[in-house]
């Protein structure tokens, strides 16, 4: 009996040993719980010897204490100290601590600023410490000038974050030199910047927003702003706001060129044309009938060619029947094109708007339609009497005309070979379903435009949540306008103070002190509802 319970208590020892293990293997799958939210703190001083804003500076190393681990990154460039010095400091991380050496005399009686930009950064999370900088005097006085202000982007009005405002002493403004800015400041989120311990001088202030991060101007990939008149520094000085815009290159290129996989060219320029043309000059047979397609912009192209024959092509740009440049494309030994035939439309969703004529744009030019490859059903019913036609604007796009019908529903089947494109290119089957919108599912803005001085022009745009422009008007004088038939949604207006009457926005040129024409975006969002008229004023701002 003693045996049979003995064996008893072994037995219920090992199941609940077993129990124990699988619970803890179970526990052990995946790694366990992690520590709480991210880090998203810079690192923070601890400790400045000597301290900052010290007066009388005599010493050689300055040791800055942090919270946490550190590194410095982009040094070169982020890094610098006002006023110049021949042989810079060193910096020199050590654990938690900057070790910076001043290997340089220092002018007396002089007020230096050490200004780290965005250079140092924790080890962990790459967190930023923006705008630090370590300010000194050899003297017993410091400069305590500070300038502050906002920068905003000249097209959208939105504050710009990262951006670098800079002043540089007029007697030494080094812009467009190799020289980089050593007095500046990083704009926050609200697009803020403040310069601080400046001493009284004249100035020049810009500010950019570049690529490379060097604190020098360069045109072609950089973004600029500035102060026309320069800056006599006596006091503290706010509001110093300023407008980032990208210039119009002065001097014109051809930035990209390629034959495309289609066999199709795309030209990319950096310049807007306001009368773009193309020539092919070899092989000079090509130039009759090639197709060409500018943006509306003007600073890109597509070119279609009808022979593919050659083995180089030498193509010209012109504006206004004057030559540009002249580029010159190869084609590989073993290149191979691969031509689709897949339009897109105007439908929206499933909804075609009853104010607008169904189109299809395609990707390649269209040679021939086959309406008899071509099938309507409307209800399920086979309709033949639709048109499709080629835009009269657009070579690329084809208008589908036919009487549409409210509360019925079509489909659209285009047959394999109903398009045919260049290179007897033949589209695959396509099929379309949709229905006509209802005229009751959209609305009409209307708008009383009062404007600050009369007979100025004025370029009112109209744009919608994604962006996109639907509709555009030119305004010279009060009057009311009707947006008429819009699908509910929200809209913005935007106005182009089109100081030189051109029809355009015309940005900036720094050297010779043009400012961007003024650009106000309407803060108010314009919803338009289903069925419902919308009565606006809009008063414009009067041009600063």
């Amino acid at each position: 009996m003693a045996r049979n319970n003995l064996f008893s208590l072994i037995q219920k020892l090992s199941i609940a040993f077993s129990i124990i293990l699988l619970f803890a293997g179970c526990a052990s799958i995946g790694p366990g719980p992690k520590g709480g939210p991210k880090d998203k703190t810079p690192p923070k001083v601890l400790n400045i010897t000597p301290p900052d804003l010290s007066r009388n500076f005599k010493a050689k190393k300055v040791d800055i204490t942090f919270d946490e681990y550190f590194k410095l990154v982009d040094q070169a460039k982020q890094f610098s100290i006002s006023p110049d010095l021949a042989r810079m400091p060193t910096l020199k991380v050590k654990k938690k601590i900057l070790e910076i050496t001043i290997a340089d005399s220092l002018e007396k009686n002089t007020t230096y600023t050490l200004n780290f930009g965005k250079a140092i950064v924790d080890i962990n999370e790459g967190n930023i410490l923006k705008n630090f900088s370590y300010v000194f005097s050899t003297g017993n006085d410091l400069d305590s000038l500070s300038l502050s202000g906002t920068i905003r982007d000249a097209w959208t009005g939105k504050p710009v974050l990262d951006a670098v405002a800079m002043i540089l002493p007029l007697s030494r403004d080094s812009l467009f030199g190799k020289k980089r800015a050593s007095i500046y400041a990083v704009t926050d989120s609200s697009g803020n910047y403040k310069i601080n311990n400046l001493r009284a001088n004249t100035y020049k202030v810009y500010v950019l927003k570049d690529g490379n991060s060097d604190k020098i101007y360069e045109q072609s990939s950089d973004e600029v702003g500035f102060i026309n008149e320069p800056l006599v520094l006596k006091g503290n000085v706010q509001h110093m706001d300023m407008v980032l815009f990208k210039e119009n290159a002065t001097v014109f290129k051809v930035i990209d060129r390629k034959l495309n996989t289609d066999g199709s060219i795309s030209l990319s320029l950096n310049q807007k044309l306001k009368k773009p043309g193309i020539t092919i000059l070899d092989p000079a047979k090509l130039d009759a009938d090639k197709l060409v397609k500018f943006t509306k912009a003007g600073d890109s192209a597509k070119v279609w060619l009808t022979d593919f024959g050659f083995d180089s092509v030498k193509v010209s740009v012109t504006n206004d029947g004057k030559l540009l440049q002249t580029v010159k494309l190869t084609r590989g030994k073993k290149d191979e094109y691969k031509r689709t035939v897949v339009p897109t439309d105007n439908i929206e969703g499933n909804l075609l708007n009853p104010h607008k004529t169904l189109q299809f744009t395609f990707g390649i030019p269209i040679q021939a339609v086959d309406p008899t490859k071509i099938i309507l059903l409307e209800d399920s019913v086979p309709q033949t009497d639709f048109v499709v036609k080629r835009d009269s604007i657009d070579f690329l796009t084809y208008n589908f005309s036919y009487k549409w019908k409210a509360n019925s529903a079509y489909d659209i089947t285009f047959k394999p070979g109903a398009f045919t494109a260049i290179f007897k290119t033949e589209s695959k089957e396509i099929k379309k379903k949709f229905e006509m919108a209802k005229g009751d599912d959209y609305g009409t803005l209307i708008t009383k435009i009062v404007v600050p001085e009369p007979n100025k022009q004025y370029l009112l745009e109209v744009f919608n949540e994604a962006k996109k422009v639907v509709n555009n008007i030119t305004v010279s004088r009060d009057t009311t306008v009707t947006f008429a038939n819009y699908r509910s949604g929200k809209y913005f207006i935007r106005i182009i103070y089109d100081t030189n009457k051109n029809g355009q926005w015309d940005t900036g040129n720094v050297k010779l002190g043009v400012q961007p024409e003024k650009v106000w975006n309407e803060p108010k969002e314009l919803s338009i509802r289903a069925n419902w008229d919308r009565n606006e004023t809009l008063t414009l701002p009067k041009e600063n």
